[in-house]
């Protein structure tokens, strides 16, 4: 993703909007997941069972894979500040998981930058209204308010 000066992100707040490329969410995607987390719920890693034991047809994501994959739409869709010296993943103020993401669906990252306002000197505060669209789903696998922190070169 390209960078831009701090400035010109300050005054894109309430306009900015992105969204990202699609990503597919594969059962690979997802065993990696469990393994890495530990979290080898059936819903997640037994095919054969979550198919025969669960309204979905079949596993699903984990909710906190799908916040996961927040990052890489980050990555993707947002510029930087140019004179970023480093930008660090300050939170979350409110996440809600509504919709579960299918083995095989695609997913895609819708960000809204809401505000970026200067804490202390060279210190930027972002707040992004971000939802996980499923492709082919109305409801969205999760909305949250995230919030992101730069510190830049003055």
């Amino acid at each position: 993703m390209d960078t831009i000066p701090i400035k010109e992100i300050v005054a894109s707040a309430g306009t900015f909007e992105a969204t990202s490329p699609w990503v597919e969410v594969s059962q690979a995607m997802i065993n990696q997941f469990a393994d890495a987390t530990h979290d080898h719920q059936f819903i997640h890693v037994d095919e054969a069972r979550a198919r025969a034991e669960t309204p979905y047809g079949g596993t699903i994501a984990h909710g906190f894979l799908t916040l996961s994959l927040l990052s890489k739409f980050a990555i993707d869709s947002i510029p930087k500040a140019t004179e970023a010296i480093r930008a660090v993943n300050y939170g979350f103020e409110k996440i809600r998981f509504l919709a579960p993401v299918k083995s095989g669906s695609r997913v895609r990252g819708n960000i809204k930058l809401a505000e970026c306002t200067e804490r202390k000197p060279g210190e930027f505060l972002s707040r992004y209204i971000v939802s996980v669209e499923i492709e082919g789903e109305e409801k969205p696998a999760l909305v949250a308010e995230w919030l992101g922190m730069a510190v830049v070169n003055t």
